[in-house]
């Protein structure tokens, strides 16, 4: 039996359900997922492993167009790694009509569809009636020359073992690149810091979605017992910002932190104490220093 391994990412506008789907193939919780748009920041692999084949999913952050150095550090990285993976599925919910910004993304990819396939992939169909994806289908064939075009649902499962298939069948041939039982590749650290800016940003909606990072200052197991200390500061950009994630006496900030706390002892296998401060670092998506101190 041939075994394939290799690299396939997700793109799309933000918010067109990418992160949901990696998590989907992967079968657990690695790309955090947010109802706002722009939460994912860091190149998070999933990995999918099968008998025939391990597939590595590398989560990139929206495509847009940028507007602050952030943005333009994020686009950047979604290129560099599209120019590294032996797979791209471009994503379109089935619920909003394709746009501009759907167009502009299919543009960029039409630059490298001739060395590496694009899968069509309507994305959210549990929320239409099937005529509508139908319709989305069609829609979606006028915009680029894609390798396949596949419908999928990530809540209830509809053709992700299919989609699944579809792009381990584009894999190159070899061994497998990761232990098996490994589900991602980024350092506990980072994940931990993406489930603390997950549970910051549920809740505040368009507040502040792009003005809050997240650096885990430490993380140290207690000797004697089955407990983590994990130290994070959450950063924003303005005075006015820190009083949005506190709350009225810190309500806020406590609801934030037992969120968090129970999706890391999930993640980790261990109880955790965590210690949450939130600092102000004004405008850190402008300025260069600050971004590489928070590790942009």
């Amino acid at each position: 039996m041939t075994h394939r391994s290799g690299f396939a990412c997700f793109v799309g506008r933000p918010n067109a359900g990418k992160s949901t789907l990696t998590n989907a193939l992967v079968g657990s919780k690695v790309a955090i997922t947010s109802s706002k748009p722009q939460t994912t920041r860091h190149a998070i692999r999933g990995i999918v492993h099968r008998d025939d084949a391990q597939l590595i999913i590398v989560d990139t952050p929206g495509l847009h167009r940028p507007r602050t150095l952030l943005g333009q550090r994020l686009n950047d990285l979604v290129h560099a790694t599209w120019s590294e993976v032996d797979v791209v599925g471009f994503c379109v919910p089935a619920d909003q009509k394709i746009g501009p910004g759907d167009r502009f993304i299919a543009a960029e990819l039409a630059k490298i569809a001739r060395r590496t396939p694009v899968l069509g992939i309507v994305t959210k169909t549990d929320l239409v009636k099937p005529e509508v994806v139908a319709e989305q289908l069609l829609a979606l064939q006028q915009v680029m020359d894609f390798a396949d075009l596949i419908p999928v649902s990530a809540v209830d499962g509809y053709q992700v073992r299919d989609l699944t298939d579809l792009l381990v069948a584009r894999l190159p041939e070899g061994p497998q690149l990761y232990p098996d039982g490994e589900l991602t590749d980024e350092p506990e650290q980072t994940l931990v810091a993406e489930l603390i800016r997950e549970a910051a940003l549920e809740g505040v909606r368009d507040e502040l979605p792009h003005s809050i990072a997240v650096t885990v200052e430490e993380m140290i197991p207690r000797e004697d017992r089955d407990l983590v200390d994990v130290h994070a500061l959450l950063y924003v950009e303005r005075p006015s910002q820190k009083g949005i994630i506190l709350g009225h006496k810190g309500e806020r900030l406590r609801t934030v932190g037992s969120q968090a706390r129970r999706h890391i002892e999930a993640l980790l296998g261990t109880k955790v104490y965590l210690d949450l401060h939130v600092k102000v670092a004004k405008d850190w998506q402008r300025d260069p220093k600050q971004l590489r101190r928070l590790g942009f």
